[in-house]
């Protein structure tokens, strides 16, 4: 690896106050994370596992989502009627799309939706769960543990186990998905059925009460107590808090994410697209990119200590559109921050010649 140039990034205009203000919660474990850097801006015991009830259902309704079957109809069966605690209550032989489940299980939290989405999905509620934990190991949640798609805990369920950090990275992959946020950012759903009508008012009182608020998930068992996830955006940050046995989690919510936007902004370093580092040869002949924008969010107190690097890979073999380095963002000497570099192979130009006949 080859360290091409490094900058400090100074004369950054940016509005921000002078100090930073103290902040806590009433939760055992939690977390204030910038979803597009994953930049942690405030936490509290994020690694400390916990039973985490039914936030458990972000991850039922992102590989819901995911499976490319939303508008597929569902016949529901006998299963539901093993489905105790918060639910939509559909009946067995009523039809709805899966996208109509996926709805019932983020705004009504409902255990009855999770069971028919994992085994619609999953061809069966043991291959559901598989997929929860391969995608969780995917993201790179490595203390988390999926049991069943609900989050339930009690009876004969073991519950779903993980730390408000893992929670806060799953739920900033789910964020990236424009239908999975149309579906948490929702107040209120009419369906009907062929055997009923529903009208279901999404448990998020944030979405209400906070101008901010852009979706989240509610949750809650008597061992997990309250657990609680939302996301805010407002001047270009898009905010993820996470809080485990919270008993005032919708009041910490909002602060959480009111000190998040008063103490940093999001800083734009570069453009996705074409690159150009001063100084580098070896890939003189062909075209540097980043497939996305390099922000950061930083406070008022770090920005004079903000630095860049470009790091390429001298490759001899190079595959077209491949990735050969990093952009990174340093604060002081620690690097917080990568964007992969890709290369685009010019094609050389083809000799011309003639015949003369």
């Amino acid at each position: 690896m080859k360290k091409i140039a490094t900058f400090l990034l100074i004369g950054i205009i940016l509005v921000l106050p002078l100090s930073v203000k103290a902040i806590s919660t009433s939760a055992t474990s939690s977390i204030l994370m910038d979803m597009d850097s994953n930049r942690v801006l405030y936490e509290s015991n994020p690694h400390t596992i916990r039973s985490i009830a039914s936030i458990s259902k972000i991850m039922t309704g992102i590989l819901a989502v995911e499976s490319g079957k939303m508008e597929k109809t569902v016949t529901v069966d006998d299963t539901v009627l093993k489905a105790y605690g918060s639910g939509i209550y559909v009946k067995p032989g009523e039809k709805l799309k899966l996208k109509d489940l996926v709805y019932g299980l983020m705004l009504r939290s409902g255990n009855d939706a999770a069971v028919m989405i994992a085994k619609y999905v999953g061809g069966s509620v043991p291959k559901f769960v598989k997929l929860m934990n391969q995608k969780a190991s995917e993201i790179g949640m490595k203390d988390t543990t999926f049991n069943n798609p609900s989050g339930l805990d009690e009876k004969e369920q073991i519950g779903n186990f993980s730390t408000a950090y893992d929670m806060a990275l799953l739920t900033s992959y789910a964020m990236q998905n424009e239908d999975y946020q149309k579906i948490v950012g929702t107040k209120k759903y009419t369906l009907k059925t062929n055997k009923n009508t529903y009208v279901w008012h999404n448990k998020n009182k944030l979405l209400n009460t906070y101008q901010y608020t852009t979706g989240g998930k509610t949750g809650f068992t008597k061992k997990a107590r309250r657990t609680l996830v939302s996301t805010a955006s407002k001047d270009n940050l898009n905010l993820v808090v996470v809080t485990l046995n919270d008993g005032d989690d919708f009041k910490d919510h909002m602060n959480l994410h009111d000190y998040g936007f008063t103490t940093y902004q999001k800083y734009h370093i570069l453009k996705k697209g074409t690159i150009k580092i001063k100084g580098e040869k070896y890939y003189k002949n062909e075209r540097l990119y980043i497939k996305k924008d390099v922000d950061y969010p930083i406070r008022m107190d770090e920005k004079e200590g903000v630095r860049l690097n470009f790091e390429l890979d001298k490759k001899k073999q190079l595959k077209n559109n491949g990735k050969v380095g990093n952009v990174e963002v340093k604060l002081g000497e620690q690097t917080v921050y990568k964007v992969p570099i890709y290369v685009e192979k010019k094609q050389a130009k083809k000799k011309g010649w003639f015949h003369l006949w």
